[in-house]
């Protein structure tokens, strides 16, 4: 099994950056938390458990683990039907399931890495007919399936994260660009009768809250009020100026101590970063982030198959642009998501759920295809 493996092709670089990215996390973790020794605790097992998981997973022959891309599938249906029946609320969402033993879990989170695994299974046996109706039809179905539940949470920001992905994977499996121009043609101008229709809050599929967060970002003079987190965030990164405040810092005017940020440990984790590590932490976060969606585009470059290509690809895609809507949230560029900051952001079922697609995807780095 594994000792078949060119361990030389191992990529440890991964690893690293994962790595750094965990530790900047424990640290900013403990400082916006006010030092609770229990919620830091909590992270550095969910961390401990994550690394092992990927070393394991690593070892693993990719093709086992896609080979029950259909059973994966099913779960993570079942997974979403039992959040809406059985899940837990906070405020207007209902997106945690209580397990024995287990505690408390977000499932969409590890959905998010069962498509990945499903339509990498899906879209490699159908390589050679990706571009038919059908094919595509049915993927758009066993999408939507999974989509809609995440989105009756009601979980906007994580159904969109899915697209992406979805939409990414099918991009990599070879989709004619006669689709892609058609799709635009009809994406684009229902795009712009959407905006149109949020300003009269004719939108019957969003919820008040959801409509809100989208217009103080379209007209924040008349929803001051929804944008306030975001503006706060904004002048806590901006008050870090070059190399921030500090870790720990106990100023009245943090965002810790003055109470701005209500999810400062998660959804605007990255204003602490910015007001305690300053510009220079800020980049450094990205860059390493960044390293870490280019050794997986790299990895898929050098795939041997179309499956592990696109197992590459998909998490590449989701650690992008879930990067990317946090950092811009909290910037003020996007509306607010409430999506985490994968590797840093307090959480163990996202944590988790990426270590186990960074697991996957370094196993398809070890079995990279042979040059001539």
């Amino acid at each position: 099994m594994f000792l078949d493996y060119n361990f030389r092709n191992y990529n440890y670089r991964l690893f690293l950056y994962v790595l750094l990215l965990n530790i900047t996390g424990v640290l900013i973790i403990r400082s916006a938390s006010n030092q609770d020794a229990s919620m830091v605790m909590k992270q550095i097992v969910g961390i401990l458990v994550g690394l092992t998981a990927v070393v394991i997973l690593s070892l693993v022959d990719y093709h086992r683990v896609v080979s029950f891309a259909p059973v994966i599938y099913g779960a993570s249906l079942a997974f979403l039907l039992a959040v809406l029946v059985f899940g837990v609320s906070r405020g207007v969402a209902r997106r945690w399931l209580v397990l024995p033993v287990i505690g408390q879990i977000q499932p969409s989170e590890f959905v998010k890495i069962g498509l990945i695994v499903f339509f990498a299974w899906y879209f490699s046996r159908y390589q050679e007919r990706v571009n038919q109706f059908k094919i595509l039809f049915f993927a758009g179905l066993l999408f939507l399936a999974a989509f809609g539940l995440i989105f009756l949470q009601p979980n906007l920001s994580t159904s969109l994260v899915t697209m992406v992905i979805f939409l990414c994977m099918l991009f990599a499996a070879g989709l004619s660009y006669r689709w892609i121009l058609g799709a635009l043609a009809v994406v684009v101008p229902c795009g712009a009768l959407f905006i149109y229709l949020l300003q009269y809050n004719m939108v019957p599929f969003l919820k008040d809250y959801q409509v809100r967060r989208i217009m103080a970002f379209i007209d924040p003079a008349n929803y001051a009020e929804a944008n306030l987190q975001q503006n706060n965030s904004i002048m806590a990164i901006g008050s870090g100026m070059l190399q921030g405040k500090g870790l720990n810092n106990n100023t009245l005017a943090s965002v810790k101590n003055g109470n701005f940020l209500s999810e400062e440990q998660t959804d605007f984790i990255f204003a602490v970063i910015g007001e305690e590590l300053g510009f220079i932490g800020c980049i450094a976060v990205i860059f390493l982030i960044a390293l870490t969606v280019y050794e997986c585009l790299i990895i898929a470059a050098r795939a041997k198959d179309l499956m592990g290509s696109l197992l590459c690809v998909g998490l590449a895609s989701l650690l992008a642009f879930q990067s990317f809507a946090n950092i811009a949230v909290a910037t003020g560029i996007l509306p607010n998501t409430g999506l985490p900051l994968p590797f840093i952001s307090y959480g163990v079922s996202s944590l988790l759920s990426v270590y186990l697609g960074v697991g996957v995807v370094m196993n398809v780095g070890l079995q990279r295809k042979v040059s001539n």
